[in-house]
């Protein structure tokens, strides 16, 4: 069961909040539609059960609140607008990767695509998808972790009528076997048709809580509201002479002086009262979908109690009545406090889910491919010439570039990792910021690092071969101290990687983190060239020999030599560089990380 207890929203500025102590449940096994017209809160209310809106107030899943479940999505599928996802990635692939974030198995797919009827469109990209294919994306993303409860937002909206029977007979099925369905509508017949119990909304209070049934007699046929003193006289003449004229007229007493009357009008009423010298205080046509719910909400709330306005207002439910037998008075503190916004949990597979984001978009294969033709071109170019060195040549890394076409690629494609999580949140599916995680920065970092070294592997070995097979193996000799050119050419690819991943991370763009790794050796590198060679630098040339003293005979010359080699990677200019900024980007990723939780 759900149960949602007080929920408040954080108002702004001088509004009243968009959701104003909600209070209702929604039963297992039943679907409930949440009604209300644009902008009566609706959205804003499963943002607050959802934890993802600042405000007051607690939900119970089961009778746990969200921050209490360990696997969220195996307990809550929700679907908030459209399908979320890079607009290049296929279908299949989207898929794929979200399974990897539920820790759902891969051949869950499969099984889903059928049951949504997604069949034969797997390798269609997310952005050529029709509405009617993206809402069943959405929700097949939503039933990944076979969840217990749905969260829907408006899940027909622009949907054909057939698109839209398809898609309430799915929720139905979930309704059947058990489970916990809950959406929105602005439509009073569709949530009559399709929803066992209707929750309604108006100005963020509830007004009306009722079964299907019942809301459908108040509040889908037209009807008179009449506010008089003496409403049992005024009932007994109008059901008096309706039966005289042979007229069905039902008159419905809403509490102490308020009637409903159904199959009458203002004017036959108006009459009838003048006949009976019956005073009134209110005479007004509603019609099902206007201001049906406002009026019997106030019904109910004037008379306390159940009647044919629908359940009685949770408001007046005693303190603690509502709580679920599991909920401490640690979280009814919290609730009375206000709702402590949780950040999304990260990817239960990070690194398979890394990996699928990677290779699920063409611009991975772009940018590499990209990379390999740009440097090919600048190595034959500054081959022919015969006055570039070596290392430059293979790289190709002319002079007037700040990085070789390599490192950028690494970089751009760090920079992507964090970059496109946050322009196409596929991760968080509308529910809050991308999750900083530990465990899935270290799969960011360390794919982005496997990547790099295969451009920097690629790159070499590539134009080592065009250059042979253009100039001749005599033209293009291997140097002796390729283990220490290798080591640099490693470390500068895998540390641009990590700059982007990093400055993207930070600053939540893919353009900044190619920034990062740009600002290495633009801006850092000749400050440091300039602290470096200055009169009162001290080498440490001498480390090794230092520690092989303080080792004794446990050190090996096999560890001596590798040591030397990190020491003179390291040491230049652009190694330092590198060093003092990861260093940094890792420290502000670090420090934003705590600042936002510290604010949660």
């Amino acid at each position: 069961m759900l149960q949602a207890i007080g929920l408040t929203s954080t108002p702004r500025r001088d509004r009243p909040p968009a959701v104003d102590d909600l209070t209702f449940d929604a039963r297992p096994g039943a679907v409930t539609a949440l009604l209300g017209p644009r902008g009566s809160g609706k959205t804003t209310a499963l943002r607050l059960m959802l934890e993802l809106e600042p405000g007051r107030g607690i939900t119970y899943f089961r009778g746990r609140p969200l921050h209490r479940i360990a696997h969220p999505p195996r307990e809550v599928g929700v679907l908030l607008g459209d399908a979320p996802g890079h607009p290049s990635r296929t279908l299949r692939g989207q898929l794929r990767m979200l399974c990897a974030a539920t820790g759902a198995p891969a051949a869950r797919v499969d099984e889903l695509v059928r049951a949504v009827g997604l069949t034969g469109l797997e390798r269609r990209r997310i952005g050529t998808l029709p509405i009617g294919a993206d809402r069943r994306l959405g929700l097949a993303s939503a039933l990944l972790g076979a969840p217990h409860t749905l969260l829907l937002d408006e899940p027909a909206a622009g949907l054909s009528v057939p698109e839209s029977e398809w898609l309430y007979e799915l929720l139905r099925a979930h309704a059947v076997e058990g489970g916990t369905v809950l959406y929105t509508t602005e439509d009073p017949k569709d949530a009559a048709r399709n929803a066992d119990r209707v929750v309604t909304l108006d100005g963020g209070r509830l007004v009306a809580d009722q079964e299907a049934v019942e809301f459908a007699r108040t509040r889908l046929r037209p009807r008179v509201v009449v506010r008089t003193p003496h409403a049992a006289r005024l009932a007994a003449a109008v059901t008096q002479e309706a039966r005289a004229a042979r007229r069905p007229v039902e008159v419905v007493a809403e509490d102490g002086n308020r009637l409903s009357v159904y199959g009458s009008d203002c004017a036959a009423v108006g009459d009838t009262a003048f006949r009976h010298g019956v005073p009134i205080h209110r005479l007004a046509d509603e019609r099902g979908g206007d201001g049906g719910a406002v009026a019997a909400g106030h019904a109910r709330q004037a008379s306390g109690g159940e009647g044919a306005g629908g359940s009685a207002s949770r408001a007046a439910t005693p303190a603690g009545a509502g709580r679920p037998p599991g909920a401490t008075g640690r979280e009814t503190a919290g609730r009375r406090r206000g709702a402590v916004r949780r950040p999304p949990r990260s990817p239960l597979r990070p690194l398979r889910y890394e990996i699928h984001r990677l290779l699920g978009v063409p611009s991975t294969p772009l940018v590499v491919a990209g990379v390999l033709l740009v440097s090919v071109t600048l190595a034959l170019l500054l081959g022919r010439g015969g006055r570039a060195e070596l290392p430059a040549v293979l790289a190709g890394w002319p002079a007037i570039s700040p990085l070789p076409p390599a490192a950028l690629g690494a970089g751009l494609l760090g920079a992507f990792a964090f970059g496109e999580e946050y322009r196409y949140p596929a991760l968080t599916t509308g529910r809050g910021a991308v999750p900083r995680r530990p465990g899935l920065l270290l799969a960011k970092l360390a794919v982005a690092a496997v990547v790099a070294l295969a451009i920097g592997v690629l790159v070499v070995a590539v134009d080592l071969s065009v250059l042979r097979f253009v100039h001749g193996g005599e033209l293009v000799p291997v140097p002796k101290n390729w283990p220490t050119l290798c080591a640099n050419w490693l470390g500068l690819v895998v540390g641009c990687a990590w700059a982007g991943v990093l400055g993207a991370g930070v600053f939540r763009a893919a353009a900044a983190g190619v920034a990062a790794v740009l600002a290495v050796p633009v801006a850092f590198v000749p400050l440091l060239q300039k602290v470096l060679t200055g009169p009162s630098v001290r080498s440490a040339a001498g480390l090794p020999a230092r520690l092989r003293e303080f080792a004794g005979p446990q050190w090996s010359p096999a560890l001596d030599r590798w040591l030397t080699g990190v020491l003179r990677v390291v040491g230049q200019p652009a190694g330092v560089a590198l060093s003092l900024t990861l260093t940094g980007l890792l420290c502000a990723y670090v420090f934003t990380g705590l600042r936002r939780r510290a604010r949660w």
